[in-house]
């Protein structure tokens, strides 16, 4: 691991997770059940468990990594192996642009869902947000062996699709304030979103 990659690490990804945490444990109902999909190590499942005890969490990935702090089941990156309307709230955080196929698998978490979609993802602003995204993209996950598509959109891309699936926006966050002020003017700005999205006939739990 380079250097580069340890301080992200260490101090920059931690940083990162805690700061997404605070925004996603917001727009999860109360008494919700909640699936993160592609959650990696399971570190943001189990803060978002931490800080939400009421949540029910379980987590889905393509790539079970090793010493994972939740328990996660494999699945194929197309197809989530539950019924219909299993879960109050999906989650994917960062996920999106590493797919073979994002808008089967949004099709797939809006069968799953009763309430929402979470989904926090980046951008494309700008002349050099590409280079930026690519570079922010190996450091934090190339050596995990996670797939590397670079397929970064635009925010009208973005929401022309949830509009191909008949998902309200019912909040979009643009500055999630997710690194340290100077990191943050350069690697934050406009390139990271959550938006909270309610799925056709949305049921909350209660």
């Amino acid at each position: 691991m380079n250097l580069v990659e340890q301080v992200h690490g260490a101090y920059g990804g931690a940083r990162r997770m805690r700061a997404l945490c605070d925004h996603v444990v917001e727009l999860i109902p109360k008494n919700g059940t909640l699936l993160d999909v592609g959650c990696g190590d399971g570190l943001l499942a189990e803060r978002i468990e931490q800080l939400r005890p009421d949540v029910r969490v379980r987590g889905v990935d393509v790539l079970v990594r090793p010493g994972a702090v939740i328990a996660v089941e494999e699945f194929d990156g197309k197809s989530l192996p539950y019924a219909e309307g299993s879960f109050d709230t999906v989650l994917f955080a960062d996920v999106l642009h590493h797919c073979d196929e994002p808008l089967t698998l949004l099709a797939e978490a809006v069968r799953v869902s009763r309430w929402n979609l979470l989904v926090k993802d980046h951008t494309l602003h700008g002349p050099f947000s590409g280079r930026l995204l690519r570079f922010m993209d190996d450091v934090g996950n190339k050596r995990y062996g996670v797939s590397m598509k670079y397929d970064y959109w635009s925010e009208a891309r973005w929401r022309e699709v949830f509009g191909e699936l008949s998902l309200e926006v019912a909040e979009w966050r643009p500055s999630l304030h997710l690194y340290p002020a100077v990191a943050d003017w350069l690697f934050g700005a406009s390139l990271h979103f959550l938006a909270d999205l309610r799925v056709p006939g949305a049921r909350p739990p209660g």
